[in-house]
């Protein structure tokens, strides 16, 4: 992308032409071919310009639109994803100058955690970060044989644990560490996940990465895929955690993860100095193309707040259309003042309620000192709410579950991805009966990801799982593209990666998928309920 002169963008086509885009946004700033925001194409904005089909693997018709990756909100609200700045950070690793680009000396039997501030926290196999389950000793057992570096014990222990507990995405993706160490010749990536505070979502996560990293290994390739996987177990660590993979000995290529929050656009600027790929919630789109796959690529940290506002928008008149067309337009809103996320969901869904002749009729903050979950739900139909609108973060789960019982089937209940959570169903159980969310991906049966992730695990997934998937598989293409040059990995991205038929299906600029909450034995252990594709 370095050399391509910026444009500016407000939907708006100037050349006279119509164009089956999104309409007019904000002004937004655009180094591609077409407008991230509204899909334009740069001549758009050109008066009396005919419009050229540009070359280039990043170039994607005008009617496609961007849509917030997969990894879009995997790792959920702002309240977990703060960062402070590093006194002094550690030296870089060794660097040689390749193809016009910076390849790191590499140590393929690296182990990050060896030489990592927040050591305990980082594993590659050598220590187990998920604790519990069926086959904990079996793990145990193999990460004492992995530290050793003994590959053949290790995989075997790795595939018995992997055998116990189907279910389980640590065992696959350390087995496959372990083969790759073996073999030797590697490419390594990171996933930073909540595992500490959300072990749930952060499970549902590395099924995404894992399943990819699975078949990739499978295919005898040139490199094996490493999967290095970070527990950001507390907001303070996240910069630090960054530092220690951007100075590993084993050359980390690329990052998935953090999350949606300034300061994680601070993470972000900090792998841009580094010339490291990071696929974030702030920072990736996805535009669809002719031949039913789509292209991922990352935009300047600088430039990523208006993707995920606009991702908030479409949630928010998603929900809202839903709300008007099911006759319960008079909505109380709950949220929670605590997160930049769950505020911003609040005033999208009140904004587009309001321009679709619905009405807010009270908006609750249940960090209110004095926020009880009966007496709010009392107060808000006596006031004549039909439905309620939860805009809470991921960590207020347990206060949904209260607001469902304290409803108890009254209202309809609405939601965002954010509550997309097993803990919901088997807390909530026959409370949260019927409930609506908003999520960037659908389970159907007939979807061929969903039938081999459905094998693979044992039962459905999430859509944490569908959008990691794909976003690990950008990542691969990047990799295998551009062997150990961190520069040329993250150019490629910035211009595009191409990849077909991909898992995750929807378009920013349409409605959002809807799922509901019903009775079924496809749901979470423990759990009467199951999420549906409505």
């Amino acid at each position: 992308m370095t050399g391509q002169k910026s444009w500016m963008c407000d939907g708006v086509p100037k050349d006279g032409k119509s164009y089956n885009s999104a309409g007019p946004h904000p002004p937004h700033e655009n180094y591609g071919p077409d407008c991230e925001m509204c899909g334009l194409p740069r001549e758009a904005m050109n008066a009396s310009k005919t419009v050229v089909s540009g070359g280039g693997g990043s170039k994607v018709p005008a009617g496609a639109v961007v849509a917030v990756v997969a990894v879009l909100l995997i790792l959920g609200s702002a309240g977990w994803f703060f960062f402070r700045p590093k006194s002094t950070p550690e030296p870089e690793p060794t660097a040689e100058e390749t193809n016009g680009g910076t390849a790191t000396m590499a140590d393929p039997m690296a182990l990050v955690s060896d030489t990592a501030v927040n050591g305990s926290l980082i594993s590659q196999g050598e220590k187990i970060l998920l604790s519990g389950g069926g086959n904990f000793q079996l793990k145990t057992e193999a990460a004492t044989a992995f530290a050793a570096k003994d590959w053949n014990g290790a995989m075997q222990k790795y595939q018995q644990a992997t055998a116990q507990d189907a279910n389980d995405p640590e065992a696959k993706i350390y087995l496959n560490n372990a083969r790759a160490k073996q073999a030797g010749n590697l490419m390594a990536i990171a996933v930073v996940v909540p595992i500490t505070p959300s072990p749930n979502e952060a499970r549902e996560v590395l099924r995404g990465v894992a399943q990819y990293q699975d078949e990739f290994n499978r295919n005898n390739p040139a490199q094996f895929l490493e999967v290095v996987v970070v527990d950001e177990r507390q907001a303070s660590l996240a910069d630090s955690l960054a530092q220690d993979l951007i100075s590993s000995s084993l050359n980390v290529l690329a990052v998935l993860g953090h999350g949606v929050d300034s300061n994680s656009r601070q993470a972000l600027g900090n792998y841009e100095k580094n010339k490291i790929a990071a696929l974030s919630p702030l920072n990736t789109a996805i535009t669809k193309n002719d031949t039913g796959g789509s292209t991922v690529r990352t935009i300047p940290a600088s430039q990523a707040t208006t993707l995920l506002n606009s991702y908030l928008q479409k949630v928010g008149g998603t929900l809202a259309n839903y709300a008007i067309k099911n006759n319960t337009a008079s909505v109380a809103v709950f949220y929670n003042s605590d997160s930049n996320y769950s505020e911003k969901m609040k005033d999208e869904f009140v904004s587009a309620l309001s321009a679709a002749g619905g009405q807010a009729v009270q908006v609750v903050d249940i960090m209110a000192p004095d926020f009880d979950a009966a007496t709010a739900i009392n107060n808000v139909q006596q006031a004549g709410a039909k439905a309620a609108f939860l805009a809470l973060s991921k960590n207020k789960v347990d206060a949904a579950v209260a607001i469902a019982k304290a409803n108890n089937n009254q209202m309809a209940l609405l939601a965002g991805d954010e509550l997309y959570n097993p803990t919901l169903l088997v807390q909530g159980d026959a409370a949260v009966a019927g409930m609506v969310l908003a999520v960037p991906w659908r389970w159907r049966p007939d979807d061929p990801f969903a039938r081999d992730a459905a094998n693979l695990w044992q039962g459905r997934v999430s859509w944490r799982t569908a959008t990691t998937y794909d976003a690990t598989r950008a990542l691969a293409i990047a990799l295998t593209d551009h062997p150990g040059d961190r520069a040329a990995i993250s150019a490629a991205l910035n211009q595009g990666i191409t990849v077909s038929n991909t898992a995750t299906e929807f378009d920013l600029f349409q409605d959002i998928p809807l799922v509901k909450a019903v009775e079924g034995k496809s749901g979470p252990t423990g759990s009467r309920y199951q999420f549906d594709s409505m």
